[in-house]
């Protein structure tokens, strides 16, 4: 019996897939789970439930981007201690990032979403960007092991690894330091939380006396925290 035909979508997809699969120069065995990791929840508008997205891919991700890193900073910096590490680690592991990691590799030309999203720009949103780079991390771990996550990593993160060899300093404790001499009260609100219990989104403003907010978002109130340090810092020209 005959497969049915594919639609124009699908053929589309599929040649997405092929050209993604070139610049990642690694072949899926298992193409479902890449179709996986470059589907948006929004292409369910209407239809909830027709196709799986990239959430449960994203969760598995995150965690898988930690250990490369983690596992990458410990044999680069072998005499450092946990406190050295890990504003190396926050500098690698965040949406920022990954964003960049997924425009280097070009997946948003890949994703699937819907009329909507795409007419909103969702292929260049920052946060998407984040989310399939770590979805895809996920898929090709499940597809070809660590060795193929791990390979994603070290050619889309380029000279990152490199760039935090001059150990970045924690946004916040930069900003503490820099609102403490100047005597002005910093602190930090919440302004939302979304998303399932698994992948939850937080966003926080720091507020310095005298000073507009700046906003930033994470998967932990940390990580948020962390953000909106570093745009308050950003968005002011202090280094750190």
């Amino acid at each position: 019996m005959a497969a049915p035909a594919m639609s124009g979508s699908e053929r589309g997809q599929d040649a997405q897939l092929a050209e993604l699969e070139k610049r990642l120069g690694y072949q899926f065995r298992d193409r479902k789970l890449a179709r996986e990791a470059l589907t948006h929840g929004s292409i369910n508008d209407g239809a909830r439930g027709a196709l799986r997205s990239y959430d449960r891919l994203e969760f598995l991700g995150d965690r898988v981007l930690g250990l490369i890193v983690a596992e990458r900073l410990l044999a680069d910096h072998a005499d450092e201690t946990e406190g050295e590490l890990a504003p190396r680690f926050n500098a690698l592991v965040n949406r920022q990032a990954c964003a960049k990691a997924a425009r280097a590799a070009g997946l948003g030309d890949a994703l699937v979403l819907s009329a909507s999203e795409e007419a909103s720009g969702g292929r260049g949103k920052e946060a998407i960007l984040g989310d399939i780079c770590e979805s895809m991390i996920a898929a090709l771990y499940l597809d070809g092991g660590m060795s193929a996550a791990r390979g994603f990593v070290t050619t889309f993160w380029g000279d990152a690894f490199d760039d935090v060899k001059a150990a970045p300093r924690d946004a916040k404790t930069v900003l503490q330091e820099w609102a403490a001499a100047r005597k002005k009260g910093l602190s930090y609100k919440l302004v939302d939380q979304s998303g399932p219990e698994h992948a939850p989104r937080f966003v926080i403003d720091a507020q310095v006396d005298g000073f507009a907010p700046s906003r930033g978002e994470g998967n932990s109130k940390r990580d948020a925290q962390r953000a909106a340090a570093a745009a308050f810092l950003k968005e002011r020209g202090i280094d750190g």
